[in-house]
């Protein structure tokens, strides 16, 4: 087992992981080319917004420190875990610009090393990365050679904005691309000791952890994506509940109810562009991506056909209100927001949007510049507003009640939040999507298929 780790990268990840295994009695250094990173980490205050890192860095200082210096975090540790950013090309690929120079600096590092040390690339890579693109950076840095001098993994996380240190600390599983068997049991036991839950450990080539990360998010995308088209039929049926369906269907362990939901689509930094590599690394090795490229296709098209599925016409100029611009509760990031999609539509309609976020209104307003007015105050949005739509199921949302809304409103609830409180409030029009909004008319379109035409 390692006594001290490494960390290079202070992002959302890299400074949730940093944090979490100091929490868990082990010396962390970070490593971040951003200076006020580096000092916020030394203050002991977090260096990005993430659900509590910085309660966390302020109870693990004397366990955690960062620099710029890779040579001084790589003679100081054991185990170095890379987590840049590897962001998105045109073709869908990842790009390798960051993760290839933190590799040379790392190898530069290593040929001062006398002890063994083990290398974790931890962001996300399409297959053939780690082997073929950032090892060889390594070997020609450091002068020596991997699985005799040192070690190399690749082994992500599998976690949530807003919920990165949970995640890390309790993962459903570990994945371990290991180079070799020594340096995949180092990183196996780090895990083993780090993680409270101590999850199972699933240990591999470099290459199937590479396509193994990518398929997790493509497969839950498609879930998702399922389960808003389920919600779909279930608004066209009579007495249709897309809740019923789904908790009967995850109840087949085949299935599991977990992003079974059915509401608004997926977005993010994650899952799309995991869906869009998935669609690239199939192409480019020569077979398709039919099932990927059709779940992209159909959750960009989500958003805009919010109103037209519950039938509602917006009239030009009137004021509509968009709740949750993040693209999840509990997180400032507005990337892929379906919120920000649906605002953006309805300002080109004609409307006059206003919207609300508890954690992402100064990143929204500077997306939505003229398209839509984010305002600070939830109350002041609602009080503006004859059409309210719920994008996001946040807790500040839940606890409305029907006397936050103006008299005569319609809340469309993408999440059905509400119902408990609206579905029968007088002077409020509640539409959930996933429901039936009109029993009778989607009786009478039921009947009509099992109506035997009459012949002469």
């Amino acid at each position: 087992m390692t006594g001290a780790y490494s960390i290079v990268g202070l992002g959302k990840l890299g400074a949730s992981m940093a944090a979490a295994i100091a929490s868990r009695g082990f010396h962390v250094i970070g490593v971040d080319i951003n200076r006020q990173a580096v000092d916020a980490v030394n203050a002991g205050r977090a260096p990005v917004q993430e659900t509590g890192l910085d309660e966390l860095i302020a109870a693990n200082r004397e366990r955690l420190r960062a620099t710029a210096s890779h040579r001084d975090a790589i003679l100081n540790s054991d185990v170095t875990f890379v987590i840049v950013p590897t962001p998105s090309d045109e073709s869908g690929a990842f790009s390798l610009q960051y993760a290839a120079w933190a590799f040379g600096e790392i190898g530069a590092a290593l040929a001062e090393k006398k002890d063994y040390h083990v290398v974790v690339l931890t962001s996300t890579v399409l297959p053939g990365a780690t082997r073929h693109g950032l090892l060889p950076i390594l070997e020609q840095r450091s002068g020596k050679t991997c699985g005799t001098d040192f070690g190399l993994c690749y082994s992500p996380e599998f976690i949530a904005l807003g919920s990165v240190i949970r995640d890390f600390l309790n993962p459903d599983f570990t994945l371990v691309g290991e180079f070799d068997e020594r340096s995949g049991r180092v990183v196996a036991a780090a895990y083993a000791a780090i993680m409270p839950n101590h999850p199972p450990c699933q240990r591999m080539s470099l290459e199937n952890a590479e396509l193994t990360k990518i398929s997790v998010n493509t497969y839950v995308t498609t879930k998702i994506t399922f389960a808003n088209m389920l919600a779909d039929l279930c608004e066209r049926i009579p007495g249709g509940d897309v809740d019923v369906v789904s908790n009967a269907l995850g109840m087949d362990a085949r299935i599991g109810r977990k992003y079974l939901t059915g509401a608004q689509g997926y977005g993010g930094p994650c899952f799309p562009r995991d869906n869009d590599a998935r669609s690239y690394i199939a192409r480019a090795l020569g077979t398709r991506a039919d099932l990927a490229d059709t779940t992209d296709r159909m959750t960009r098209s989500l958003a805009c056909t919010v109103l037209e599925r519950v039938g509602l016409s917006i009239e030009p100029g009137a004021t509509v209100a968009v709740l949750g611009l993040a693209y999840k509760p509990f997180s400032h990031v507005i990337e892929e927001s379906q919120g920000i999609v649906l605002a953006k539509a309805l300002s080109k309609h004609g409307a006059r949007v206003v919207a609300h976020d508890p954690l992402a209104s100064a990143m929204a307003s500077q997306e939505l510049k003229n398209q839509g007015l984010v305002l600070n105050s939830l109350e002041d949005c609602l009080t503006q507003a004859t059409t309210v739509i719920v994008t996001t199921p946040d807790p500040v949302y839940l606890a409305l009640t029907a006397n936050d809304f103006r008299a005569g409103a319609t809340v469309v609830d993408c999440w059905r939040l509400l119902a408990p409180a609206l579905s029968n409030a007088p002077n409020i029009r509640y539409v959930a999507i996933g429901r039936s909004v009109n029993d009778d008319a989607n009786r009478d379109r039921l009947a009509a298929l099992w109506t035997t035409p009459t012949r002469a």
